[in-house]
């Protein structure tokens, strides 16, 4: 009886292993960071900017929080392996915070991995640029990176929506995923109509914003860009964290969460090389 009692506790403990090892294969089985397959697009001497948010905290004294990785990071590398320049810059410049759950080692993407051993990469994330002193005209490709932190600076920073509307109407190709759209919340057309209105626009889903249970944040993506008259489209799983969509409305490219970071860089490259002249 007790052989009996030890081989079941050792069969126990390596089942148990085996679940705890597999557990990433297991959740990118089922949505989490897909594999991009589709065109890949080159746009050699091009330059992007991806944005970020600067705030650290949900809430005051919550846990920290920041721009997603995976969200920073899939673009980058997608923008840099495509040929082009690529700028880091935040709401307030300086150090990018990152939130600490989006690297733990049964979320992390490959584009993650990627980073944790790019110190050209990191240097830039440490030093990032305030988004006050850029002209984002000098750009191709304007990408707003998510992530819960971007739900308490990107969308009520008139800085970033006035720069957007300039950027839009000088032409460039404007995106994000997650909570980055919310940073085309202030943005203008030539018209000065709010930029988002009447557009097909997608993000975090109200839905995973409920699955998730973070709901203190002041803004939430899917909710604001209904109410700015955003035409908002998605896809729905069982969990929305593990479903992927993206919309291309012109020069204006979305996606719903951290699955879409390189399928929508690459959309937004094709799109900013299709508009060359």
């Amino acid at each position: 009886m007790k052989k009996f009692l030890i081989i079941a506790v050792i069969v126990l403990l390596v089942l148990g292993l085996a679940g705890w090892l597999g557990l990433p294969a297991g959740l990118r089985a089922v949505g989490l960071h897909p594999q991009y397959s589709g065109p890949r697009t080159q746009l050699p001497g091009g330059k992007a900017l991806i944005i970020t948010t600067s705030h650290d905290r949900l809430g005051e004294k919550g846990s920290k929080t920041g721009v997603f990785g995976s969200e920073m990071t899939a673009p980058y590398y997608a923008f840099s392996d495509g040929g082009m320049k690529v700028d880091l810059a935040s709401i307030k410049g300086g150090p990018i915070p990152i939130d600490p759950m989006s690297f733990k080692w049964f979320i992390k993407s490959k584009a993650d991995d990627r980073f944790l051993k790019d110190s050209e990469f990191q240097n830039k994330v440490n030093q990032s640029l305030r988004i006050d002193d850029i002209d984002f005209t000098g750009y191709a490709i304007i990408y707003l990176a998510g992530g819960w932190g971007a739900a308490y600076d990107l969308g009520t920073s008139e800085v970033l929506g006035r720069k957007i509307s300039q950027a839009h109407a000088a032409g460039k190709v404007i995106g994000g995923v997650c909570h980055g759209p919310l940073g085309l919340l202030l943005a203008k057309d030539e018209n000065g109509a709010p930029l988002v209105k009447g557009r097909r626009l997608t993000g975090v889903t109200d839905k995973q914003v409920r699955e998730l249970g973070i709901t203190m944040t002041p803004q939430h993506p899917e909710r604001e860009l209904r109410a700015a008259g955003a035409l908002f489209e998605s896809k729905t799983a069982f969990r929305d964290m593990f479903a992927n969509h993206s919309v291309v409305e012109g020069r204006l490219v979305t996606g719903q969460n951290q699955n879409a970071g390189a399928e929508v860089a690459n959309k937004m490259m094709s799109v900013a090389k299709g508009g060359r002249k």
